[in-house]
């Protein structure tokens, strides 16, 4: 059997790494989610489990579109991220008000009056003044991008040898 080509791990591990990343800057560095960084979320989530079934499946004509839906949840979240990138720096105005997580259990009102208030226009963590919706927006379009054209080209191995 064939092992799996780049398109598809790509595929896989974009968003994987991604998605874990938002995960240790949320539970390793209290950098908690605001709402739209919770939007970005869900297009990686999808993108992880239809790669994962293309690399289960091993079969080409099978496995391609779910690479390709993959890459296009990965482009989803990419353009979220440049929408929320763009409330960040002042670009234009967000859809949503700012948000905050309440854990599970124990007095409501306690966790209301304790949660910390996330705002959907201030980045919590920038690096070159490039903020996390922004850096998820570069590295999403361009991997989903990278993605699509190697699947696009049909080159020999693009997805399985």
């Amino acid at each position: 059997m064939a092992a799996p080509r780049p398109a598809n791990w790509l595929a896989f591990l974009l968003p994987s790494a991604l998605l874990g990343g938002a995960l240790i800057g949320q539970y390793g560095f209290g950098l908690y989610p605001c709402e739209m960084c919770m939007w970005q979320r869900w297009p990686h989530l999808a993108a992880i489990i239809l790669a994962l079934t293309a690399l289960i499946i091993r079969s080409k004509a099978r496995s391609t579109p779910l690479v390709i839906a993959a890459a296009m949840a990965i482009l989803i979240s990419g353009m979220i991220g440049g929408f929320h990138a763009g409330v960040e720096y002042g670009w234009w105005e967000g859809l949503t008000a700012c948000a905050t997580n309440m854990p599970a259990g124990g007095d409501m009102l306690d966790s209301i009056m304790n949660a910390p208030l996330v705002r959907c226009d201030v980045a919590p963590w920038t690096l070159f003044g490039i903020s996390l919706a922004g850096f998820n927006f570069l590295l999403s379009v361009g991997g989903a991008i990278l993605i699509l054209i190697t699947v696009a080209t049909g080159r020999k191995g693009a997805i399985y040898g």
